[in-house]
């Protein structure tokens, strides 16, 4: 019976050894392969920030007509200014956050503190497209109010329409910035969805370890 026991303790300290030393090679591979998703992340977001900044800024410089009906549209410059600002700001923000990510898990020696930076940056791309999909509804608002404003054929046209009318235009004009907005969510969700699924993995497989 002792010799039982004592087969079984045998037992026991091996699993122990097996178990830590499959934590030691499986760790580094999870660190790895995070890192290299939150890198990916950051070429992405700098990848966007350069494109919205081309698709703002060829037209603009490019065509003479467009700018003028820029000017004739918003003429009241302060508004779309300080959006844009905000905009670029919370994007630079972001780029940052995730260059700051990126660098941390690098260096993370610990499966915990590796969790929580994982947590952290998961966090960050959800605040981020939250942003993005509630700016570009207040963009688009904003954009068809102005355009209205500034448009007189525009403007006496809608003064024509009756009730039902204008309920159809703006039911109209409703599902126009939903389906723009959704198409928003559904960019950021093939971009960031897949490689938060990714990172979410490496989460589980992490918290397996801990146990």
């Amino acid at each position: 019976m002792d010799e039982l026991e004592l087969l079984k303790k045998d037992w026991k300290k091996q699993d122990a050894g097996y178990k830590q030393l499959t934590s030691n090679e499986i760790y580094p591979i999870l660190q790895k392969k995070s890192s290299s998703i939150v890198k990916t992340l950051f070429y992405i977001s700098i990848a966007e920030l350069v494109f919205w900044t081309l698709i703002n800024c060829i037209p603009f410089f490019t065509s003479g007509s467009y700018r003028e009906r820029l000017d004739e549209i918003y003429s009241d410059t302060l508004v779309i200014t300080s959006l844009t600002i905000i905009s670029y700001g919370v994007i630079l923000l972001f780029i940052y956050l995730l260059f700051k990510s990126y660098k941390a898990i690098c260096v993370i020696d610990n499966a915990k503190k590796l969790m929580e930076s994982i947590l952290k940056t998961r966090k960050i791309i959800k605040y981020y497209v939250i942003y993005n999909l509630v700016m570009a509804f207040i963009s688009m608002v904003i954009a068809m109010y102005l355009a209205i404003l500034h448009n007189s054929e525009l403007s006496h046209a809608i003064e024509k329409l009756n009730n039902k009318q204008l309920f159809i235009f703006f039911g109209i004009i409703i599902l126009f910035t939903g389906v723009f907005v959704l198409l928003i969510w559904l960019f950021y969700r093939l971009i960031y969805g897949l490689l938060l699924k990714r990172l979410n993995r490496n989460y589980k497989e992490l918290k397996k370890l801990e146990v």
